[in-house]
């Protein structure tokens, strides 16, 4: 008989992202195995998890509030609908295992498996967030993208991601890169992204800085966001609101320059670019955490936000896009600081669990 494995990361591609990667290698590892998604309609779940060929289980949002408020009043009541829903689910599709990736839609997941099914948590970052912390406490198993959690029992195994990035030869797709998104097909290309709705300190760096890239010769592939602002035109230099083949822009790229969330983190080690990272500069520092392995294995380079101008930009890019010798031996220094077999050892845990 096949397992059913019931996923929780809905919400933000954050969560979904390496929820749906685990899925595809428990997939190949048990063909047999029936995978169904947890969501709710307020996030990306509807979009991206059908996408992906797997079943979605819609459950009321449990928003989780940062700070005393109405809704604070209001949760215990939104947890209760939730997790009845969650029970109804793990009934129908006779659940064998939850694995959560935290989030809204994991709380009520796991408190809806308490007590009836195994429980595996994965922490995507440094700092775990609050459904995680709750689930971990009676988890058979808590796996982790990098240490120090500070969850007990974690287990290290990195950070679940698509096949298409993780078996990247950027070499082979180089110039089908470049002609994709129409950069020259030789010299040195800086990929800069901020996530999807952008990010001003780096849109503003790289439009003080582009006079000075393209002097060097540099070329810019600029995801600057469905909100943010792109730069003026210049030669070498392509702007986009997002980008939808982030495999042919890390094919194309010599280097990164963004954000430092856990999924771009993991992502750009995985295909072995060294990244200039900007950590966002509120919430709990946790995104400086996430890029500390990387830096400290010499992969990657750290930059607060308040201090990327233009000219930093420039101290910092140029030297490194002007030596190919550094650029390879950083970008071997992050894939060796990455576990681009994250999916699958996440797989085996889970499997572990189940004695399978």
């Amino acid at each position: 008989m096949g397992l059913s494995v019931v996923v929780a990361g809905g919400g933000s591609a954050g969560h979904i992202e390496p929820a749906l990667a685990f899925a595809d290698a428990i997939r190949r590892l048990r063909p047999d195995t029936e995978v169904t998604a947890l969501g709710t309609e307020r996030g990306l779940d509807t979009q991206l998890i059908p996408a992906r060929g797997y079943k979605l289980e819609l459950i009321p949002p449990v928003p989780l509030p940062r700070k005393p408020s109405g809704d604070l009043v209001r949760l215990p009541g939104r947890v209760r609908t939730a997790v009845n829903q969650v029970r109804r689910v793990l009934d129908q599709v006779h659940a064998d295992v939850v694995v959560g990736f935290g989030g809204y839609v994991a709380l009520p997941a796991y408190l809806g498996a308490r007590g009836r099914v195994p429980v595996v948590v994965h922490e995507a970052n440094a700092r775990a967030g609050l459904a995680n912390k709750v689930g971990a406490r009676f988890a058979a198993a808590v796996a982790t993208a990098v240490p120090g959690s500070g969850l007990p029992g974690e287990q290290v195994v990195g950070m679940p991601l698509r096949r298409s990035i993780t078996g990247l030869d950027r070499a082979a797709l180089r110039a089908q890169a470049r002609a994709y998104f129409r950069l020259p097909p030789h010299g040195p290309v800086l990929l800069v992204f901020g996530g999807s709705q952008g990010a001003r300190t780096l849109n503003t760096a790289i439009a003080a800085a582009l006079p000075g890239l393209v002097h060097a010769r540099i070329a810019v592939l600029h995801a600057y966001g469905k909100n943010g602002t792109p730069a003026p035109p210049a030669p070498g230099y392509v702007p986009l609101p997002y980008i939808d083949r982030m495999d042919l822009a890390y094919a194309a790229a010599d280097a990164v320059l963004g954000r430092c969330g856990m999924t771009t983190v993991a992502e750009v080690t995985a295909v072995g670019l060294p990244g200039v990272y900007v950590p966002l500069p509120h919430g709990n520092g946790e995104q400086a955490l996430n890029a500390e392995p990387v830096v400290a294995a010499g992969g990657g380079l750290l930059v607060p936000d308040a201090e990327l101008t233009g000219d930093r930009t420039l101290a910092e890019v140029l030297p490194l896009l002007a030596h190919p010798g550094r650029l390879a031996a950083m970008g071997a220094a992050a894939r060796a600081s990455g576990h681009a077999d994250a999916d699958e050892r996440l797989a085996r845990v889970v499997l572990g669990v189940l004695g399978s």
